[in-house]
């Protein structure tokens, strides 16, 4: 009955501009070619037993969401279910409104195994045995979490103060299963918020401590009366959000009124710090949180200089920089302790000791209204993507995507008209009270005001470029009347 629980969604907002707030941390490419929300989904794979993955996300990143998982065929076998968010209200609720759904499905013995979609673990089988230590303490009524063993001092992670040891057989019937750390599971005696530096250092020095992981193992019944004792508010407004919304559906969409209506609060907050039967299960399996432009920096290796590279560069006289580029050269003569990352429309520049400030680029971006703390030049839509590739006063160009089978809702601007070119693949293409094919080197044109569709009817992806003319070019300029997402 142990179900892992992905929860996949969080800006990312020091890693800029690649995370931003609809291409999330978990959508992020690694150098290796998989996102972090496919490394994760591969991790939980490979967990003996498991059959079926939930995850957690907003309802926006749904269709993105499948097409990570379709992409990773290893993971082809499991059974994938999904609770959708309206809106974000940190791990708490979102880790009851799981409780819920796993309770309802699979019954009291129901397990979750917490993890976030954005974090990478290097040591597969030193995780799996963590995990078996922690699934046998939740069955024995433990809320577990999982610690990891600090090699620095490091001031961006909370962190947990072991308290008494439990058996080296506790919760596993006089099995022994040691961790992955060789070390037995501890009680809690605390959690501890980010301490400064020399804090820091004194926690790794005196061997009590462990970087708090943010994964977490129990019955779904076990966290949930937790939550019933330690915060009633989360636990009624939880019920109440589940007794509101549709869940024989599929995806499960939460009531978007009652589930707003939740307290924005964590699960260490709420739960963990308060109850009496927590433990915490040492590992030493590789992990990393990949929080900050640094850490993505350590899976690329350093030359000679230092300096790490991921993309095309050149570098002068150049020494312990990192630099990302994503399909542009950059060239960088006589720096150091740089970090650069580079995209289509935007250009990040830090000194490497400030990676956790980038935060503030986010906050700046957000208080400017500007976009770019939101989208990327390339959008992803359920239907496929969408590119700007220029615009000016009175015009937009872009590069548009359909997915073979896809369409675009049937919609309608007040402000712009379009004119479409096919680039390759067939269009078939509703216009007012119209329908026509549209092949490649052909194109069509769409007045303001007329209710039109896009549909790729074909086996290749569509590709076309888009002329958008008008007084306003806004994608808020955009009337639904029926949509196959349910966006309408």
């Amino acid at each position: 009955m142990l179900t892992p629980v992905i929860l996949s969604g969080g800006a990312g907002t020091r890693l800029w501009p690649v995370s931003r707030e609809a291409h999330p941390k978990p959508f992020m490419m690694l150098p290796e070619g998989r996102s972090l929300l496919q490394k994760t989904l591969l991790r939980v794979a490979g967990i003996p037993g498991v059959q079926r993955v939930l995850t957690l996300t907003n309802r926006e990143y749904f269709f993105k969401t499948k097409d990570e998982y379709t992409a990773v065929k290893a993971a082809a076998d499991l059974a994938f279910d999904y609770v959708l968010e309206p809106c974000g209200r940190n791990t708490a609720p979102a880790i009851a409104m799981a409780a819920l759904r796993l309770l309802e499905a699979d019954g009291p013995e129901a397990t979750l195994l917490v993890l976030p979609a954005d974090h990478l673990i290097e040591d597969q089988a030193g995780f799996e045995r963590a995990v078996q230590q922690a699934a046998h303490l939740a069955r024995d009524g433990y809320l577990v979490t999982f610690g990891i063993q600090p090699n620095y001092p490091e001031t961006g992670f909370g962190y947990i103060e072991t308290g008494e040891t439990l058996a080296a057989d506790a919760g596993n019937g006089g099995e022994t299963v040691a961790c992955a750390s060789g070390l037995a599971p501890c009680l809690v005696k605390c959690f501890v918020e980010k301490p400064d530096f020399m804090t820091a250092t004194e926690y790794v020095a005196c061997g009590r401590f462990l970087w708090n992981s943010g994964m977490f193992c129990f019955k779904a019944e076990t966290f949930l009366d937790a939550l019933r004792e330690h915060a009633p508010e989360v636990h009624e407004r939880a019920l109440r959000c589940w007794e509101a919304t549709a869940c024989d559906s599929a995806p499960v969409e939460l009531d978007g009124t009652h589930f707003a209506n939740m307290p924005d609060i964590s699960i260490d907050y709420a739960v963990m710090e308060k109850a009496a039967r927590v433990a915490v299960v040492p590992g030493d399996f590789g992990w990393s949180d990949i929080g900050s432009w640094s850490a993505v920096s350590e899976l690329t290796p350093p030359d000679e200089m230092g300096n790490r590279v991921a993309g095309e560069a050149v570098l002068v006289d150049s020494t312990n920089c990192y630099v990302q580029s994503d399909g542009r050269l950059v060239a960088a003569v006589g720096v150091d302790n740089l970090i650069v990352v580079d995209t289509p429309d935007a250009l990040l520049i830090a000194n490497r000791d400030r990676a956790q400030d980038v935060k503030k680029v986010v906050q700046e971006l957000k208080l400017l209204d500007h976009e770019a703390y939101r989208l990327h030049r390339t959008v992803s839509r359920p239907w496929g993507t969408y590119t700007v590739l220029e615009e000016g006063r009175g015009f937009k160009m872009k590069r548009i995507v359909v997915k073979p089978g896809a369409a675009l809702s049937l919609q309608m601007h007040h402000h712009r008209s379009e004119h479409w070119v096919v680039v390759s693949g067939t269009a078939r293409v509703v216009n007012g009270d119209g329908e026509i094919l549209v092949r490649t080197n052909e194109s069509t044109y769409i007045p303001a005001g007329t209710p039109h569709r896009l549909i790729n009817p074909g086996v290749i992806d569509l590709v076309m470029i888009e002329v958008q003319s008008g007084e306003y070019l806004g994608e808020d300029d955009i009337v639904r009347f029926d949509d196959r997402y349910g966006r309408a």
